[in-house]
């Protein structure tokens, strides 16, 4: 039997988001439903890019697609109360960037939750994928 992964701590983490729990998040059983930890890892990628200026929902060029994802969860949470999602960059590629991403409960050093995001950056018009600009790496290399 293999042994539970070990979480990232806090410390390992480049930037946070602040995160408000709604009643709607809550499943059946009490308590957070796992699908809104996607909506969190969305939420904070994309508020990073927004911040950084590397999204532009309507125009941008390239656009990021997900590939790929995964959350492990080692601790619930129920409504109320928020999150801090914590954000770093764990490979930066040619033309794809992987988040690695944790949710905390505010102060607290170890994780509720820990998962990754991997876009591939592809050309807006044809979709194919294509090399980031220099300018978006430096942005995204300050995270990693």
């Amino acid at each position: 039997m293999s042994k539970r992964p070990i979480p990232r701590p806090r410390d390992a983490y480049r930037r946070f988001s602040t995160i408000s729990l709604r009643w709607a998040d809550n499943d059946a059983y009490g308590h957070v439903n796992n699908v809104v930890y996607y909506a969190w890892f969305d939420t904070a990628v994309n508020e990073m890019l927004v911040e950084r200026g590397l999204l532009d929902i309507s125009a941008g060029d390239p656009i990021g697609l997900v590939v790929e994802t995964g959350c492990r969860y080692f601790a619930a949470l129920s409504y109320p109360g928020a999150v801090e999602v914590g954000l770093r960059i764990a490979k930066l590629g040619n033309s794809s960037v992987t988040f690695e991403l944790g949710i905390f409960r505010p102060g607290e050093a170890a994780p509720v939750a820990e998962g990754h995001f991997t876009h591939v950056y592809v050309a807006r018009d044809d979709r194919r994928p294509t090399t980031l600009p220099d300018s978006w790496r430096n942005e995204l290399e300050i995270l990693a």
